[in-house]
């Protein structure tokens, strides 16, 4: 393989990163879209129970504040999947 053939593949090569890059930039800004969408709620928990939700969160390699929508969401779906 001579230097121009190699030169070529490493062009290919590069085009191919730089729209693989291209992608996760619009993938990230979208995702970033949806978080600022998201609404914020002050919630009050007591010491015993944060430390619980705390634990819980780390157990499934979750944040504090993902854990708890985790929780939310799995409650609402089972709220409503038991009306149907």
């Amino acid at each position: 393989m001579d230097l121009n053939e190699k030169e070529l593949k490493l062009q290919e090569r590069l085009a191919k990163l730089e729209k693989l890059e291209a992608e996760i930039k619009a993938r990230e800004k979208s995702v970033k879209k949806k978080e600022q969408e998201k609404k914020q709620v002050l919630l009050r928990l007591s010491p015993t129970l944060w430390k619980q939700v705390a634990t819980w969160s780390e157990e499934d390699f979750r944040s504090i504040n993902s854990q708890i929508e985790f929780i939310l969401t799995e409650a609402v779906k089972q709220h409503f999947g038991k009306k149907k």
